[in-house]
């Protein structure tokens, strides 16, 4: 292990993450407000940091391997979630404990949306940008933009791209540079969040909501600047607009980088896992409103079109913005939600959940066996598309499904140890680390509710997702830090 190297991309990183609370301080003087101090206390502080990790080891010049990139993924989520608190702690409005701002830090970069604040209307202007500049953040990955910024400073960025996006697909790359990989990216991103700022505009939104909101659509987030989230603005149209952005950031980008270079979107409908997760958004969309329409839930079809359509998109590509309280609705449609937040997006998109080109191996390697009882001699490979998937590829997919339930269960029995009941329980560990925000029970609203304890397992639970387990739980295992 390269601890000397390891530091010093850590201090780096802490020190480009200062600067992110500078955007703030620019909010707060353009609305009037004197809530300035807090961000410049906490970039400050974070600078500082950095700093101090970054000096002692500036000079030395060794090579990052790949072991190293777990170690510095782990430990800067964990880090920055911390220094995104500072911010939060230090604000006199909201009023928050260290462990509540921790909570709301980790909440909005790791894009999961849950919320322990309230009352959020008539919070300052430059806390508000601040929740939602967090999950624009956190949406692609601070990691994937430090490898277009680190080669500048001598360090290579393969090892950290790995670590940032374990999966089936980690080791696709849109172009031969891993730092054309990661500035592609970027711009697709940043593309699509301008777009769709402009698209909340045109629909009724003012300049800020729309820019607010549009972070929180890309990224996939789900943090609003209302506490009636997107059921504030009573708008179809934005409504409307807030489906499309957020199927579209549940894609893999890497297809959309490929559309827009090839000026061509064949490359979707031949995507397997773009047919599969179309054809699951749509059918749960189906199914959902033909329940509120069975179940006569709303006076208007086109009310109950709208809510159940976009409700669908919502929870199951992990945005988590609501415009109703469908933790209400008839029983079986707020758990057939909860659970498709599980299957969540496409890897390589900034959606959560256990992905659904995994969940879509799962399923061909079921048909295959049930197959394989009626010809057991018979060599039946798993495809994806007309490609043969590799064994490991198949094998590793049910790793983490496996590693994935086992996580979820731990952490399930840890919440009712702190007195929770079972819906309770299990709809806030599916919400944060499914990465997707709202539960049901007693955290329908906010989880405002739990204790200390029950906080500190739910920002475990979101990092665990954020980061797909594996890149937290190999740093556990005796073999990885054998020399």
């Amino acid at each position: 292990m390269n601890w000397t190297v390891v530091q010093k991309i850590l201090g780096l990183l802490l020190m480009v993450f200062s600067l992110t609370m500078l955007p703030p301080v620019l909010i707060a003087m353009l609305f009037n407000e004197q809530t300035w101090l807090p961000f410049v206390e906490g970039f400050g502080i974070t600078l500082a940091a950095g700093l101090l990790i970054w000096l002692p080891v500036r000079g030395v010049r060794k090579d990052l391997r790949l072991r190293d990139g777990f170690l510095i993924v782990a430990a800067f989520w964990t880090v920055l979630g911390t220094a995104g608190a500072a911010p939060l702690y230090l604000a006199d409005a909201p009023s928050l404990t260290w462990t509540d701002a921790v909570f709301e830090s980790m909440s909005g970069l790791t894009t999961t949306g849950a919320t322990i604040l309230t009352g959020l209307d008539d919070l300052p202007k430059s806390i508000l940008y601040y929740r939602q500049q967090l999950q624009w953040l956190g949406g692609m990955g601070i990691i994937v933009l430090a490898v277009a910024v680190l080669p500048m400073l001598g360090v290579g960025g393969m090892q950290l791209y790995r670590a940032e996006t374990p999966g089936p697909v980690k080791d696709t790359k849109l172009t031969p540079r891993i730092t054309e990989t990661a500035k592609a990216l970027w711009y697709v991103y940043l593309a699509f969040t301008i777009a769709c700022a402009i698209s909340y505009i045109i629909a009724g939104m003012g300049w800020f909501d729309a820019l607010c909101h549009a972070f929180s659509t890309v990224a996939i987030g789900g943090f609003s600047t209302h506490d009636a989230s997107i059921g504030y603005f009573n708008s179809p149209a934005i409504d409307i607009v807030a489906i499309g952005f957020m199927f579209l950031a549940g894609i893999n980008f890497s297809l959309h980088f490929f559309a827009w270079r090839y000026v061509s979107v064949k490359h979707y409908s031949q995507d397997p896992e773009f047919r599969a997760y179309a054809m699951m958004l749509v059918v749960l969309s189906l199914l959902v409103v033909a329940g509120l329409f069975y179940h006569q839930s709303y006076g208007k079809p086109g009310d109950t079109i709208i809510k159940g359509v976009f409700q669908a998109v919502s929870i199951a590509t992990t945005t988590g913005f609501t415009t109703a309280d469908y933790a209400a609705w008839p029983a079986f449609l707020p758990v057939a939600l909860i659970f498709a937040s599980f299957v969540g997006g496409s890897a390589g998109s900034t959606a959560g959940g256990i992905k659904v080109v995994r969940c879509l191996l799962i399923y061909k390697q079921g048909v295959r066996e049930i197959a394989r009882l009626v010809h057991p001699s018979a060599e039946i490979p798993v495809k994806l598309g007309n490609k043969a998937v590799q064994f490991r590829v198949v094998d590793a997919v049910w790793g983490f499904f496996s590693v994935y339930i086992v996580v979820f269960v731990v952490l399930m029995l840890s919440m009712m140890a702190t007195g929770l009941d079972q819906v309770t329980a299990f709809s806030a560990v599916a919400a944060t680390l499914n990465n997707l925000g709202p539960g049901l029970g007693d955290v329908s609203s906010g989880f405002m509710t739990l204790s200390d304890t029950g906080k500190w397992i739910a920002v475990a639970g979101m990092l665990l997702g954020r980061l797909e387990i594996f890149t937290l739980l190999v740093l556990i295992t005796p073999m990885f830090w054998r020399r």
